[in-house]
């Protein structure tokens, strides 16, 4: 029977890598660092990998110097992978023309993220991974955890055969840190896929005193244009490897992949070319419109580099009249965006293609993890039915100043009503998505149920506001996008209801779970008017617990995450009560036996005096509270923080439009200073009978509330 696990893209991808090699040389950065960290965990732990010895894990002191690291090993005749991201990926790039120059097999692990351009972030696109595609480097890309959980394998496999060295990517956070159920590999199919040969091979092309070369000359103009071309060979063999590999991983597995795969209607006319985790959206959105007798199609892109633009003519139908092509990046300045290039190109190279002269044009989408729904694929397949459907567009944001961007309707959905949704809002580091993590592998533990979470984080870290987003359901989900119609909302901070919509995901009917310091009797009067409408519009069931008073109680201190959790299990009806308290307490164990007795023991009271305190709240016929939403800034602070900041701060950045935002990055300065979080639960007070003017609590306080002043003791003589 198939092995079946929750993970995450990290997990899934550091599974395969670290048996498949001999070294990992790291410097972890966002959002590819757990990969790394988790083969440092099991270099440390005694693991093994496929041929019995434990790989050597080493962390360099920046990216450059695990590029280097890798080369050097890989020279050695090493079997070397490293685990990066977006700069990170970048400072690699000199070593990675001389590894790719000199044909040797690795595997680059690369949850892709933005580039620091007019500003930093840490989320999500495809701008590092375009960056280096002129390295040299093969690139596979996977679209889901499952994908690159397989991915990763097929990569290695692919380059020991071929020795041009491959990155595998995957859309850092949605896919690198979404947990889904998926089909694991043993290790005895890992070694089906492994050619010993091969890797005795690489060991043989060692620098080796004992048959010494020398690798790595200076050449000049007379020969090295013929020898940057030797290669040629390499790169046009690797497509028919790669799929070699996809069908071999087939035959052990089931799971099929191509080159590209097509989902959709055979006599489609309009289709959308895409890669990455948006594919998994878009597939979800034909196969909805596809039910409803509308013939569309998408082509998911697996392997980019090198591109086979046969192997695309021959995956899209022959019906297809009008294609979208969709990037996950922006190159300033060129005509196209880099896989809009690709299959302009491909299109010209077929003289058949051109015969039948299909309109290809380009958008752009998703950038920074902007969200990519299925009201967004829509309206990209509804503008390819147009006369003259417009060329390199936006989707997902209101450009008002080029005028790029395509309208949407955001309330077209298309999940099935037969999966249950549900979002958690908490604090950067109160356990909600630690909770919730255990949550969706206690509910993955039945084989008949499909589950899958997503995180959102705010770049802030601890102490910032996390949206956690779960699904569960019979058949696998592939919905790569954030919950929008929750059947149950849990906000795990009450002043959050203040502060931002959280009933907005609410659907109609949805149960309501709030922490409140406020009893069941007394907490509508506390409630804003807004939700309170809210509530009563959608007809949401209410339910409160004062969670910080039960962790207190049970001695936890302000961590709430299992009280919460124990409420989800109680209220949501996924499994029955004693069933799922039981699984709480297991899985308890599991997460904190190492910590002791007494961490488990207060953790297992907790979950035991939760129900008590859980009590429904009477809703009224109609709203009457007294009670406004905060506003997010001042009215009193600046222009550009009361129309830009503020928004931000209320959780509506996404409404703002292009204009809004500086043209270079430049920002204004002091604008912290207007931000007014309020999410201590106790306010420190200065006690100067207390005091011995230590100046421990002025370094400590994380709300800067408590200032001192060093002043010569002169000054105070007066």
């Amino acid at each position: 029977m198939t092995d079946r696990k929750v993970l995450d893209g990290n997990s899934a991808a550091a599974h395969v890598a670290y048996r498949v090699n001999d070294v990992c040389a790291i410097y972890p950065i966002t959002p590819s660092s757990p990969m790394a960290e988790l083969a440092d965990q099991w270099s440390a732990e005694g693991r093994t990998n496929i041929w019995g010895d434990v790989p050597q894990v080493v962390e360099m002191q920046s990216e450059g110097g695990a590029a280097g690291a890798i080369h050097g090993a890989l020279q050695g005749g090493a079997l070397t992978t490293t685990f990066t991201a977006s700069q990170g990926l970048l400072l690699m790039m000199p070593n990675m023309y001389k590894i790719a120059g000199e044909l040797t097999p690795a595997v680059f692990h690369v949850a892709a993220r933005s580039l620091a351009a007019q500003g930093l972030s840490i989320f999500g696109d495809h701008q590092d991974v375009m960056a280096v595609r002129t390295t040299g480097f093969a690139q596979l890309c996977s679209a889901s955890v499952q994908m690159a959980h397989d991915f990763a394998l097929i990569a290695q496999a692919a380059t020991l055969e071929s020795r041009v060295p491959f990155i595998h990517f995957f859309d850092g956070f949605r896919t690198s840190h979404e947990l889904n159920k998926i089909e694991m590999l043993s290790d005895s199919q890992i070694r089906s896929m492994i050619d010993l040969e091969q890797v005795l091979a690489h060991r043989r092309r060692a620098l080796n005193p004992n048959h010494p070369v020398i690798r790595g000359t200076a050449q000049n103009p007379d020969v090295y244009f013929q020898a940057r071309e030797t290669v040629n060979p390499f790169y046009a063999n690797l497509a028919g490897i790669v799929s070699d590999k996809m069908a071999q991983l087939e035959k052990l597995t089931g799971r099929g992949y191509r080159l590209f795969d097509y989902f959709g209607a055979p006599d489609a006319e309009r289709v959308i070319v895409i890669m990455g985790s948006g594919a998994e959206t878009a597939r979800e959105t034909v196969e909805y419109l596809n039910d409803a007798d509308d013939p569309v199609g998408v082509v998911r892109v697996n392997l980019f580099r090198p591109f086979d633009g046969t192997a695309l003519l021959n995956a899209l139908p022959e019906t297809a009249r009008s294609i979208a092509v969709l990037d996950r990046t922006k190159e300033p300045g060129a005509p196209c965006d880099p896989l809009h290039a690709d299959v302009l190109a491909a299109i010209a190279d077929s003289p058949e293609w051109q015969r039948r002269a299909p309109r290809v044009v380009g958008g752009r989408y998703g950038l920074s993890s902007k969200e990519f729904t299925p009201a967004m694929v829509k309206a990209v397949l509804d503008e390819l039915d147009r006369k003259a459907p417009r060329n390199r567009f936006t989707i997902g944001i209101r450009d008002d100043v080029s005028g790029t961007s395509l309208d949407y309707d955001p309330t077209f959905r298309t999940e099935s009503e037969d999966v249950l949704r549900a979002v958690f809002y908490g604090l950067g580091a109160d356990g909600t998505v630690g909770a919730n993590k255990n949550s969706i592998k206690i509910l993955g533990e039945d084989p008949s149920r499909e589950v899958q979470a997503y995180f959102v984080y705010d770049s802030k870290k601890s102490g910032s506001r996390t949206v956690s987003h779960l699904r569960f359901g019979p058949r696998p989900i592939r919905s790569a996008y954030l919950v929008d119609s929750a059947g149950f909302v849990g906000c795990h901070k009450f002043d959050f209801l203040s502060q931002i919509d959280v009933l907005g995901v609410a659907a109609p009917g949805a149960t309501l779970l709030l922490n409140s310091p406020h009893a069941a009797d007394e907490v509508w009067d506390k409630l804003p008017r807004k939700v309170q409408e809210e509530i009563i519009d959608k007809d949401l069931s209410v339910h409160v617990i004062d969670a910080g008073a039960v962790a207190r109680e049970a001695g936890l201190g302000g961590r709430t995450n299992t009280i919460m959790q124990t409420c989800f299990f109680a209220l949501s009806g996924v499994l029955p009560k004693a069933d799922a308290i039981q699984r709480i307490k297991q899985s308890i164990t599991a997460t904190y036996g190492a910590k002791g007795e007494e961490v488990v023991a207060r953790n297992h009271a907790a979950v035991d005096q939760t129900l008590a305190h859980l009590k429904p709240v009477k809703i009224p016929a109609k709203a009457y509270g007294k009670v406004a939403m905060s506003d997010p800034v001042p009215a009193e602070a600046p222009e550009f923080v009361r129309s830009v900041t503020g928004l931000m701060l209320a959780g509506r950045g996404d409404e703002l439009p292009v204009s809004a935002l500086p043209v270079d990055g430049t920002w204004p300065s002091g604008t912290t200073r207007w931000e007014k979080r309020g999410i201590a639960e106790f306010v420190p007070e200065w006690d100067p009978e207390l005091c011995i003017q230590c100046g421990n609590c002025v370094m400590v306080c994380p709300h800067a509330v408590i200032r001192s002043k060093l002043v010569p003791e002169s000054s105070l003589a007066e």
